[in-house]
């Protein structure tokens, strides 16, 4: 018998690393948990996946101590464990790594790793304790970053490792990973990975949770599929599909190829020449790049974030000043003046869905129908006359919207905070999406958005597309940039790397210039 046959008879004749019996958890009306159970072997990497609002983040939530079930037990390695806070989870050896990682920036690596679980009074020896277990660490999983630099000048995916490092510091036995890969380049997913499977081999007990099907069916060895609440099924990812899940999730047949047909670009809608942008800072973050949009087709910015593309959107909807040259429909707009501001980039009919949609596409305090309406709130539709707005017609509006994108719940009245982000960013989209632009700037369309739902918005996009709109797509999902593109280009460091057609190109070669590596420098490395 084999190493590896022997360690997996050892895990299933273990008791479960994790076992949660019943667990149920309401807020109010909402029922985000009803009756979970799910048990996850040691040293495995278990998968969860779901709708937005089917319960994921509660459930983890409630294992890490965040939140307190209604009713239920959780059980660690066979005995039933309290876990009121996440000190409590942390001493249980549960540690978890957040989609927004919790580290603070001004911080050197070391500093952040001992933060919180330091030894006395005296700073300086727990440092020197933890800077020779960070190097343990560090080789024994692969997880090598420079225990003196700064986070604030480290890459997300050396700031991620620092998140692992942090909870394998604390001594943990269970890992938990929220949408890991949201901000990685495919090569540093392709890391990830490769440590996640090395922590397994050293029997570490990882959860996964991810929207990615491709990712769910190459790293887990286990699939739990949660649907409004409920777990519908848990299942070897072996012995599954990327269709039977996404129909587990959603409760019916989904389409995940976008099906379009070839693009038929006609004049250029958008002409971007030599745009330039410097922060408040006085970082320059977009460095003299020239492109175009036509109508009818789909341009694709892909990029890692943090490299030009959000200041981009800000430029182009009116939300921040550049400089450089930008015409829509052959007329000049104002980058800097009185009509730079996203009321005038909309009268010249540009639609703008930004990236960070709780800063810039929501005002979180402010029910949906508000949100539904503004920007456009002016237009005569919403105007019973010059003193008052037509309420009631904004209402019906939103509620009309909300249907059409399936917004949960559909209570336009709910302030937009009460939403979860996937539906939060629905109601941008359907702001933006129904009003008949020229010109659609969006920013990661999908970002925790369902599956059910991103089959829906791509077929928005796509249906803009073939009515003859422009549309410039940026987002850090390389399956969407190629399914969606006509055109790609790539971002790094405020600069565009290179422009690629979809069907010419792959996520290997995008990876590449994603990180800053062109044609030319790998010439010159050959």
């Amino acid at each position: 018998m084999t190493g590896q046959d022997n360690n997996a008879e050892r895990r299933e004749n273990a008791a479960p690393a994790i076992e949660l019996r019943g667990i149920s958890k309401a807020f109010g009306p909402v029922q985000a948990n009803k009756d979970i159970s799910i048990s996850v072997q040691p040293g495995t990497i278990h998968g969860i996946i779901g709708e937005n609002g089917a319960g994921k983040s509660t459930l983890m939530s409630i294992l890490y101590g965040f939140y307190k079930a209604d009713a239920g037990q959780i059980f660690i390695h066979g005995e039933e464990t309290l876990i009121p806070d996440s000190q409590a989870a942390i001493r249980a050896g549960i540690g978890m790594v957040f989609q927004h990682f919790k580290l603070v920036e001004n911080f050197s690596v070391l500093e952040n790793v001992v933060l919180g679980v330091e030894e006395g009074e005296m700073i300086r020896p727990s440092l020197a304790k933890a800077r020779k277990h960070l190097k343990e660490l560090a080789d024994e999983y692969e997880l090598h970053v420079d225990p003196d630099a700064k986070i604030e000048d480290l890459g997300v995916g050396m700031q991620q490792r620092t998140e692992i490092l942090k909870a394998l510091y604390r001594q943990a036995d269970i890992l938990i990973l929220d949408e890991p890969t949201g901000v990685l380049t495919p090569a540093e997913a392709d890391h990830l990975f490769r440590i996640l499977n090395g922590l397994k081999e050293q029997g570490k007990t990882i959860i996964l949770i991810t929207h990615k099907l491709r990712e769910i069916m190459e790293i887990t060895d286990t699939v739990s599929v949660m649907r409004r609440g409920e777990m519908t099924a848990t299942v070897k990812t072996a012995e599954t599909s990327p269709e039977q899940l996404a129909e587990l999730m959603v409760g019916r047949k989904v389409l995940l190829e976008v099906d379009k047909k070839p693009a038929e670009p006609k004049e250029p809608v958008l002409e971007v020449e030599n745009l330039r942008m410097v922060d408040e800072f006085g970082v320059e973050r977009v460095k003299g790049i020239s492109f175009n949009v036509h109508a009818g087709e789909i341009l694709g910015i892909a990029g890692v974030s943090g490299n030009g593309q959000a200041e981009l959107l800000k430029i182009l909807g009116g939300i921040a000043n550049g400089t450089g040259q930008i015409k829509v429909n052959g007329q000049e707009l104002d980058l800097t003046g009185k009509h730079s501001d996203g009321r005038s980039r909309r009268e010249r009919g540009i639609s703008h869905v930004p990236e960070d949609r709780q800063h810039l596409g929501l005002i979180m305090d402010f029910a949906a129908w508000e949100n539904l309406a503004f920007g456009y709130h002016h237009e005569p539709e919403f105007q019973k006359n010059k003193l008052f707005m037509n309420i009631p017609g904004m209402i019906k509006d939103a509620e009309d919207k909300m249907e059409s994108f399936d917004v949960r719940p559909p209570n336009a009245h709910l302030e937009a905070k009460s939403f979860s982000g996937g539906n939060q960013q629905k109601i941008v989209l359907a702001r933006e999406i129904t009003r008949n632009p020229d010109l659609l700037l969006v920013g990661q369309p999908t970002r925790g958005v369902d599956i059910g739902a991103i089959e829906f918005i791509h077929k928005q996009i796509i249906a803009l597309r073939d009515e003859g709109k422009a549309i410039l797509l940026v987002s850090v999902e390389l399956d969407e940039i190629l399914s969606l593109s006509d055109r790609i280009a790539v971002m790094f460091d405020g600069h565009i790397m290179g422009e690629r057609m979809p069907e010419e190109t792959n996520e290997t070669e995008l990876g590449l210039l994603m990180a800053g590596v062109t044609d030319t420098d790998e010439g010159e490395a050959a």
